[in-house]
């Protein structure tokens, strides 16, 4: 594998009358699954410091399948079978493993033609959007791909709206951003990173750093959950989950 240390940060802003927003530095990683060497501190599908599991992306949630699946998405939608695979993760820290969104990337000739928005709730839930043109041209970073909302995310938030994703894909950085709208309501969120090398030290202080990894974002997830039950933001049950799917994100065109 080869992978790259993306040294992230994320923000949110919450729209309507109760108002919350918050910025915070995260660790992803950029994961190839050519045969590269991966630094001493991460493996695939064995437990180490950092980790990714096949077991735990692609289909069922837990259950999954890893790049074989996305490259079976790919193919119903017909893109070609040489594309390369790259996954966008919050990599697994010891034992431990959550997720809010990973990004499953094809590139043909080096340019994003596809992503798959693999989006975890705290609920055990799963469900993903597959981003591209029709004709899976390449996507450019002003251009915006469209989905309808189908799974409950916060209990803050109706399953209601849509999201528009933009990708902003470079040789040295990232850039991600969701916009969720539902009427006056929605969320803003966004993922901006450089792109580097990962090595047993970027990855070792990372883990000092930022300690726990990903129990710290569920940790992050909890704490804004009660700022907002706080502001007495209307809390929403959670409905009965439908089963898993995966939905396309249209294309508007507007570059």
């Amino acid at each position: 594998m080869k992978i790259e240390h993306i040294q992230a940060e994320t923000f949110h802003r919450r729209r309507g009358a109760v108002h919350n927003a918050f910025r915070y530095g995260v660790d992803f990683v950029l994961v190839s699954f050519a045969g590269v060497d991966a630094p001493a501190v991460f493996s695939r599908n064995r437990l180490n410091l950092w980790s990714i599991w096949d077991h735990r992306h692609g289909g069922e949630r837990g259950a999954g399948h890893g790049e074989g699946w996305f490259r079976q998405e790919l193919t119903k939608r017909g893109a070609p079978n040489d594309a390369e695979i790259l996954l966008l993760t919050q990599p697994s820290f010891l034992w431990f493993h959550f997720n809010p969104v990973s990004f499953w990337i094809a590139l043909c000739g080096g340019k994003p033609v596809a992503f798959l928005a693999e989006v975890n709730n705290t609920f055990g839930d799963r469900h993903c959007y597959f981003c591209a043109h029709r004709d899976l041209r390449p996507i450019q970073a002003d251009d915006t791909l469209v989905a309808e909302k189908l799974m409950h995310v916060s209990p803050f938030q109706k399953v209601e709206g849509r999201y528009k994703f933009k990708f902003d894909w470079q040789s040295d950085a990232i850039s991600i951003r969701i916009d969720y709208r539902n009427g006056d309501q929605g969320v803003l969120a966004t993922l901006d990173g450089k792109r580097v090398i990962a090595s047993n030290r970027s990855l070792g202080w990372a883990a000092i750093r930022r300690p726990f990894g990903a129990a710290r974002v569920v940790a992050l997830i909890h704490w804004q959950a009660l700022r907002l039950w706080a502001k007495r933001a209307p809390f929403l049950p959670r409905p009965f989950p439908e089963k898993e799917l995966v939905s396309d994100a249209e294309g508007l065109g507007d570059r």
